[in-house]
Parts: structure tokens; sequence; C-alpha cells
């Protein structure tokens, strides 16, 4: 399986030109933009599982950096700003890596940001 059999690859294309400048990622804008706020946890652990790359169950600080790579192969690099900002909104247990509930705890806090503020 690959991402964009569960993410439609304009949505993905949207997100990736929109963070393509350096210091311009944020995962809430690329999680609505991809369309991934919007998944269910069933198709977000298999999208996680996709992203890891090593397949240890956790994407850790030095995959984390490589993140937009993995929707696209000449995609940039994070910088270390936006990789240490990411790691820290997802790293629910404080463990230095993101575990696939990880990625479902922010989605639903995107989700619930949306729903309190209107925020698109």
């Amino acid at each position: 399986m690959s991402l964009t059999d569960i993410l439609s690859p304009s949505d993905i294309a949207a997100a990736l030109r929109d963070c393509q400048a350096p210091d311009s990622f944020t995962p809430k804008k690329f999680f609505q933009i991809s369309g991934m706020s919007k998944k269910s946890s069933s198709q977000l652990k298999e999208i996680f599982r996709i992203l890891d790359n090593d397949q240890s169950g956790f994407i850790e600080e030095d995959e984390l950096k490589y993140f937009l790579q993995r929707f696209e192969c000449g995609a940039r690099v994070l910088t270390s700003s936006e990789t240490k900002t990411f790691l820290a909104a997802a790293d629910h247990d404080g463990d230095g890596k993101i575990g696939a509930e990880g990625i479902n705890v922010l989605i639903y806090r995107i989700r619930l940001l949306r729903m309190c503020c209107n925020d698109v």
C-alpha cells in the first residue's frame, strides 16, 4: 500500500507546495491540506506504518526530518527547527519519538481546534 492509496495525490501535492520554503512546515496545516486530518484512526495507522521508514513502530527524529520526502522523493528535508517542533507536538509521552498513537493524538487536537475555533 502507498500513501496515494489513502490520500489524494493532488492533496499531497498541494500540501508539499505549501511548505516548499524552509521553516514554512507546520504539522497542523500539512495534515489539513493533505487530508490526513480527515482520515480514520485505522487509516492514520496505515499512513504511520508507511512513514515509519525502518518499521520500528516509532518515527524517531532522524526519520522525521525526511517526513516530506516520504510523500515525494524530491521534497525538501525538514529544518532542525521544524523537526523539533513536529516532534514536540506529536511525542505525547516525551520519549523522543512518535508512535502511531502520537499521530492520532495530534490529529485529534487539530480536529478539536477546528471544532472549537472554526479554525481552517
